[in-house]
């Protein structure tokens, strides 16, 4: 009895190292679903060369003073955005950005590529605006917060975003040692004390990715003065876009005079 039990132990323990091994090997596979290029839109497209070869990347209104730097989701196709935010923000110049292996552009994902191509993708638009601004959504959120302490940027957007991709893999991975294992970790804890701009973070009532103490988390992380949370009553995490009030506190936060606090 004592031996069938400890072969049964040995087994599982067997098993259990061997979906650690998967997880870590395949894990990028359930982190990032790049999407595929998209051709024919209305907007402008631009490339950027980066250490992974070419970013692509959609611009609108292009000769406006002002800017924003878009980074989506990790299954978003960011083009889909291009009618509403043609329509949402006809006063600023809006780039949208396909990350390396999503959309046409070249490489791999990986965190450290994707805050690598932020910031090249700031330096670019800063050339040719007076105040650049950042949109995130989900793990977007993450790129454009380290963006922002990476570069001057006038105002952030975070959209249904996470304290750390460590603490989301603990809610749906709660048996295997995530931390561990993960290799990128999008850790947004950290660098959000840094914060020094406006921050608007809109949250879904019935976010069903990201759990409510995880944002709660990363608000109360951020200069209390600069950041203010919204959230957007009857959306999931991916109808957060559909709802008119995303659209309104969208609006209204980048209408405010550049350097001037947000407000419910």
């Amino acid at each position: 009895m004592k031996s069938t039990l400890i072969s049964l132990l040995a087994v599982a323990a067997f098993v259990y190292a061997c979906f650690c091994v998967y997880l870590y090997l395949f894990q990028r596979s359930f982190i990032y679903f790049p999407t595929p290029a998209t051709n024919g839109t209305p907007a402008e497209e631009l490339w950027l060369d980066t250490d992974s070869g070419k970013l692509r990347i959609w611009r609108l209104h292009a000769d406006r003073a002002d800017a924003i730097a878009y980074f989506g989701g990790n299954a978003e196709d960011v083009a889909l955005n291009i009618p509403e935010f043609a329509e949402y923000f006809p006063e600023h110049a809006v780039y949208l950005v396909n990350y390396r292996g999503y959309g046409g552009s070249s490489g791999t994902p990986t965190e450290g590529g994707l805050y690598s191509d932020a910031n090249a993708v700031f330096d670019l638009i800063q050339t040719g605006h007076r105040n650049v601004s950042l949109i995130g959504r989900s793990l977007g959120a993450a790129v454009a917060l380290h963006l922002a302490t990476a570069r001057s940027a006038d105002k952030l957007v975070l959209i249904t975003p996470f304290d750390s991709l460590s603490s989301l893999a603990r809610e749906f991975y709660p048996i295997f040692p995530t931390s561990v294992l993960l290799k990128d970790k999008y850790d947004s804890l950290g660098p959000a004390s840094r914060i020094n701009m406006p921050v608007l973070m809109l949250v879904a009532e019935y976010d069903e990715i990201v759990p409510r103490d995880s944002y709660e988390r990363l608000s109360a992380a951020i200069n209390p003065g600069l950041v203010t949370v919204k959230v957007i009553d009857g959306a999931s995490h991916n109808s957060i876009g559909m709802s008119p009030q995303y659209r309104r506190a969208l609006q209204a936060f980048m209408m405010r005079e550049p350097g001037s606090a947000a407000r419910p």
